[in-house]
């Protein structure tokens, strides 16, 4: 697993400021914007991706998202 991903065209990685956000660049890394804050979902450990979800490892549990990071939900 990762902090760092790459997917679609964009670099996706766990924030280095605040855990709980995940962070989106286009431009290979020379910009970063947020694309998760959150909070409710605990701080995030590890990103993968597997087929098409991208898995958070967080200090909540295993959650998925299918819109490359924007949303998420848990995996049971």
């Amino acid at each position: 697993m990762s902090q760092l991903l790459f997917h679609g065209g964009e670099l996706l990685r766990i924030s280095h400021r605040n855990k709980s956000e995940l962070e989106v660049s286009s431009n290979k890394g020379r910009t970063w914007t947020t694309r998760y804050k959150g909070g409710t979902y605990g701080e995030f450990l590890d990103l993968i991706w597997a087929e098409d979800e991208l898995l958070g490892l967080t200090t909540k549990g295993l959650y998925y998202s299918k819109d490359m990071g924007r949303t998420w939900l848990k995996r049971s």
